[in-house]
């Protein structure tokens, strides 16, 4: 019987297809058949490539993404620059309720458009002809048709993530297609059941994804690979295992929140997985030389520390939004985002030591900028502060200075700019085209993870020791006559989970890790009885003084660890369970 149903690629407006050469193809408005998307004839399966490259571009871009912030800005360690109300300051404040949503993040709409643009594909792309052929690991030959069958469903998996760590336990829709005329009364699933059915898609898709290198990096450097698919497992498990699901969920006796009851195995569990990873794939997958390398380099020739990436272009987005004030011309910025002291702060000295240790060589002074000498090369590599160089300038970031002028509308709040993800602009006179991807899994998680789950599981093992000082190491930190790279012989559990709590924050900073990882913590609300500081800087006849200062100071509902359900959808769906309070 012939087909009838109808399909819209992405929306009744003119859409963005996301190609694999990283060009954006304007798509016409009118509707188009399943039999001319997957068509019976298409043997090069144009269309139906176009189709799978829109689920792709539904991923989420963390550059700028939430109201033009950063996401990490409604968390510890910044703040949006911005004099309105903006959408991160709402998130961090929890001005919001299930009716009146941050655009932006609060996006549950957009990942069951994307789950059900998943389900069409795997429901009919064996319809099309395709005549090209994929070598598996195993050595197996399969169409192609596998591989990109292979791709949606880990889209798919991925879709329910983002939205399991948002709510909590969701509908599970499974293969279904849904139409308009479908009874979609559809209960939430129990988190327990969410975890195992995006574990279970991911081992069903993984034989039949590509590994890396690729042999075409140029062309699909940005596809789904097996060791993207093991990269979430990794992330999901850690999740999974941690306090807001595992231990201390919300509200008890609740299967929609998180497991009934604590099991410490699902920390050994989340372990297993990342060392599964790390020896799987040996060599293929590792640290970078440099750790600032791993944001500036073309990913389409196989940079070995990114596991999966979603494309962007080059471009000086980035520079343009959030770099310094004060430059004229084509390096005009907004300065967009304030990173805090309090991130600054974590950051620990060239040996390692914090800057709390009293055996440190931290240096605090109200009149002098020594703070941030012999500091962890990844300040400087994350942050802009007063004396950096950018644009073969000196940045002058106290109050009045050349990049931080009082007349300006908007400028930082807290004397510090965002570095991390701009191109090597300390030296030259111009910003130029950079390659902006952003990075969804990289090697260093792994390392986080693994160490996290196994120091929660079994303690501060050889094998947790190894895993930070590999970090440390590629950091820069100086190894220290005993080799460990500032830490302590002989942690407990407690130290050591601070050590690598502190790691993960700097390590990961602005990738939309801190904002959840305090989250699945369960520290938020203790983090947030401290105000978030920053530093003023005052310039009397050139001598400058310098003093912490708070610029913002919040309190966290513990009700705010998950989002509300929207309420459209709460009140269309009888048999859907809002979020506690």
């Amino acid at each position: 019987m012939k087909l009838y149903n109808y399909i819209t690629i992405m929306a009744l407006s003119s859409i963005l297809i996301f190609n694999a050469c990283d060009e954006y193809e304007e798509a016409p408005i009118e509707r188009f058949t399943i039999d001319y998307v997957f068509s019976k004839t298409d043997s090069l399966g144009d269309k139906a490539q176009k189709y799978l490259n829109t689920i792709y571009y539904a991923m989420d871009n963390g550059h700028n993404r939430v109201g033009n912030d950063y996401l990490d800005a409604a968390s510890d360690d910044a703040v949006s620059s911005s004099l309105s109300e903006t959408s991160v300051y709402r998130l961090s404040t929890g001005q919001y309720t299930s009716s009146n949503l941050v655009g932006g993040e609060m996006e549950w709409g957009k990942y069951y458009t994307a789950i059900r643009q998943a389900n069409t594909f795997i429901l009919y792309i064996d319809d099309v002809p395709l005549m090209a052929k994929f070598i598996n690991a195993n050595n197996d030959t399969l169409p192609m048709t596998s591989v990109w069958k292979a791709e949606a469903r880990f889209l798919r998996a991925y879709f329910y993530f983002e939205l399991l760590k948002r709510y909590g336990g969701i509908p599970i829709v499974r293969d279904v297609p849904y139409e308009v005329k479908d009874d979609m009364e559809i209960p939430r699933n129990s988190f327990k059941d969410c975890v195992q059915y995006i574990m279970d898609e991911l081992d069903l898709a993984v034989d039949s994804l590509r590994t890396a290198p690729l042999e075409d990096p140029g062309g699909t450097g940005h596809v789904v690979t097996q060791g993207a698919a093991r990269a979430l497992q990794c992330r999901l498990l850690l999740y999974a295992a941690s306090p807001l699901f595992n231990e201390r969920p919300i509200e008890n006796n609740n299967p929609l929140i998180g497991y009934l009851s604590y099991d410490p195995e699902r920390w050994k569990t989340a372990a297993d997985s990342a060392r599964s990873f790390m020896n799987t794939w040996k060599g293929i997958y590792t640290l970078g030389r440099q750790f600032n390398g791993t944001f500036l380099n073309d990913y389409s020739n196989n940079y070995k520390e990114v596991i999966f990436f979603r494309q962007g272009s080059r471009s000086q987005s980035i520079e343009k939004i959030n770099g310094p004030l004060g430059f004229s011309g084509t390096n005009q910025s907004t300065g967009q985002t304030s990173p805090t002291q309090n991130l600054v702060d974590a950051f620990p000295m060239l040996d390692g030591k914090a800057i709390s240790d009293p055996t440190s060589k931290y240096n605090y002074s109200s009149s002098s900028q020594s703070m941030y000498d012999n500091r962890d090369p990844r300040l400087n590599y994350t942050v802009l502060h007063n004396g950096s160089s950018w644009l073969n300038k000196t940045l002058e970031t106290y109050a009045g200075g050349a990049h931080n002028p009082t007349s300006a509308t908007q400028t930082t709040k807290t004397s510090y700019y965002m570095r991390k993800f701009m191109g090597s602009f300390e030296k030259v006179d111009n910003y130029a085209d950079e390659l902006h991807v952003w990075i969804l899994f990289r090697y260093a998680e792994i390392l986080l993870n693994f160490a996290e789950a196994q120091n929660e599981y079994a303690g501060a093992s050889s094998e947790v020791y190894q895993a930070v000082i590999d970090l440390r190491k590629r950091a820069g930190i100086e190894a220290g006559n005993d080799n460990l790279y500032g830490l302590k012989a002989g942690m407990t559990k407690d130290e050591m989970r601070e050590i690598i709590r502190n790691e993960r924050r700097i390590e990961m900073a602005f990738e939309e890790q801190r904002y959840w990882d305090i989250r699945r913590w369960r520290t938020a609300e203790e983090i947030f009885k401290q105000p978030l500081y920053g530093l003023s800087i005052a310039n009397s006849s050139g001598l400058l003084t310098f003093s912490r200062t708070p610029v913002a100071s919040i309190s966290f509902d513990p009700k705010r660890y998950l989002y509300p359900i929207p309420y459209a959808e709460v009140i269309k769906n009888r048999n859907m369970v809002q979020n506690p309070e």
